[in-house]
């Protein structure tokens, strides 16, 4: 199944959002009045992605019987899939390619940073150059949608805890970043971590690890690999996080970027205003953003 969240307009702020299935790619069964009629709040919606909650059967049934109020994606406002994850926790430097091109070494563990929760924002939605920051960067991310609390999870069995997947473009301020000597503003300005546009379920991904992933910008393909190229594999990541940290339906764990980002270009490629972002992974269609500076969003 592939979820979106949504308004039926266009709102600066949304309390509320409707969670809905995409049927085709142009129609969206919306969900939302058979589960919860007045719709969800941002952490209300985690509940969906809750594997305890069981919240797919009855939302299968519901599609089949064809009495669901429907959408066309282009009359709605899609937000992130998760508009408001617990925790969206990334993984630094996870193929080797682009662990060399940022002149860094291959790492021997996972290498863990986070963003703020805050600086999540969805498909179509725009990326907000920051004040202050003339590199801004693009880093095309598969996301993995956690389904189950999870504590001491053995990578055996960590597929189990994961709900599905979606696209993720880490947005890094990299000036930022190096100035600082540590990633967590660089990382987490408002509207560094775009989701989306929808997210899958697991059992429509027959192989996480053998998908195809580029970003384009203006067009133009600046990343082009494959997931298969991951040096920490997601049951890997899931057994190293929570042996320290709980993990929570609806967390994110974005999984690293393959090479091909914009520092590490010579001449290095920074976002400016204008832009188009697109992230595109197998199977989970295509994000993408436009680019504004700050003084142009004001």
């Amino acid at each position: 199944m592939r979820l979106v969240a949504f308004n039926e307009e266009l709102q600066e702020s949304p309390t509320h959002y409707h969670i809905g299935a995409l049927i085709d790619d142009e129609t969206i069964a919306d969900l939302t009045p058979s589960v919860l009629p007045l719709g969800f709040t941002p952490s209300e919606i985690l509940r969906c992605y809750d594997l305890q909650t069981n919240f797919i059967s009855p939302a299968t049934e519901a599609i089949a019987a064809g009495d669901l109020p429907t959408f066309f994606v282009d009359e709605v406002a899609l937000a992130s899939p998760v508009p408001r994850p617990g925790k969206v926790i990334c993984i630094g430097l996870n193929y080797r390619n682009h662990a060399i091109e940022s002149g860094m070494e291959i790492p021997k563990s996972p290498l863990i940073f986070s963003k703020f929760a805050t600086c999540v924002i969805g498909d179509g939605d725009d990326i907000i150059i920051p004040s202050g920051s003339e590199q801004t960067d693009f880093e095309a991310e598969l996301a993995v949608i956690i389904g189950r609390r999870a504590k001491n999870v053995s990578a055996r069995d960590a597929m189990e805890y994961v709900f599905g997947y979606t696209n993720c473009n880490d947005v890094s301020a990299r000036d930022f970043q190096f100035a600082d000597g540590q990633w967590q503003r660089g990382k987490s300005c408002d509207t560094f971590a775009p989701l989306g546009p929808f997210a899958v379920t697991k059992d429509e991904i027959a192989d996480p690890h053998d998908l195809s992933i580029k970003f384009r910008l203006n067009g133009e393909t600046m990343q082009d690999s494959t997931t298969a190229e991951l040096i920490f594999r997601i049951p890997e990541l899931i057994e190293f996080l929570s042996r320290s940290i709980t993990l929570e339906p609806g967390d994110i764990i974005a999984t690293g970027t393959p090479p091909g980002v914009g520092f590490a270009r010579k001449p290095p490629v920074f976002l400016k205003d204008g832009d188009v972002c697109e992230v595109e992974i197998e199977g989970l269609g295509i994000l993408k953003n436009g680019v504004l500076s700050s003084s142009s969003s004001e």
